[in-house]
């Protein structure tokens, strides 16, 4: 069985929505308001699993999720 990891950070974005008890589609919601970008479940799997560069995506998320410079960078 091949099955798809989470990147390091894709990693990080899930620990984040759980310590702060927010869901992947919240986040969904909160990147197409702030970036008028849209964004559904299938491309944000393949954001967080590496299988889709989107650097102004990944941008917004450590925006709103307030991660570290250093988690950005295993994008």
């Amino acid at each position: 069985m091949d099955s798809c990891k989470f990147t390091p950070f894709g990693l990080c974005v899930k620990t984040k929505l759980l310590y702060l008890g927010k869901s992947q589609k919240w986040l969904e919601e909160e990147i197409s308001t702030r970036s008028g970008l849209y964004v559904d479940s299938g491309y944000m799997y393949k954001i967080l699993t590496g299988q889709r560069s989107a650097p102004k995506i990944v941008q917004t998320i450590s925006e709103i999720l307030e991660l570290s410079e250093q988690d950005q960078d295993t994008a």
